[in-house]
């Protein structure tokens, strides 16, 4: 456990957040879940906190690259940490993987991808763009 909390504030330090308890307890949920997690989920994770002081520490965690949303039509909002390659700028995650929602069990992942396809939209400049899929997961089949 000691060498989680290292990671943890190693990763604030490297995204320039300034380490609290409270920002460590929030980090620590989201580590300890391999897909993305709601904030009601989050919420129910944490001890006793002020809702605003988490709202902010999510904006905050977004702002620097450390987590982001995954927005599934449909679903609610969820959230998972960025890739260490992300940054305020740039998050390349999407370049990555693909989110894939379960529609049996309802989970959502982020899951590597051998390829991205290449979008051309004639007339536009794409800056980022997100792959999303639904179907049954491997533990669901």
């Amino acid at each position: 456990m000691q060498h989680c909390y290292i990671y943890m504030k190693k990763l604030l330090k490297n995204k320039k957040i300034r380490e609290t308890s409270f920002r460590l307890e929030v980090l620590k949920v989201l580590s300890e879940n391999e897909n993305p997690i709601s904030m009601d989920y989050l919420e129910q994770s944490l001890p006793k906190f002020d809702r605003i002081t988490l709202y902010r520490t999510i904006k905050t965690f977004l702002d620097k690259g450390l987590i982001h949303e995954v927005l599934i039509a449909g679903e609610s909002k969820k959230i998972a940490l960025c890739s260490v390659e992300c940054n305020e700028e740039n998050h390349i995650h999407h370049l990555e993987h693909v989110h894939f929602f379960c529609e049996n069990c309802k989970e959502t992942f982020c899951l590597e991808i051998e390829k991205v396809p290449t979008i051309i939209i004639p007339n536009h400049s794409i800056n980022s763009f997100e792959i999303q899929a639904k179907g049954i997961c491997q533990n669901c089949k």
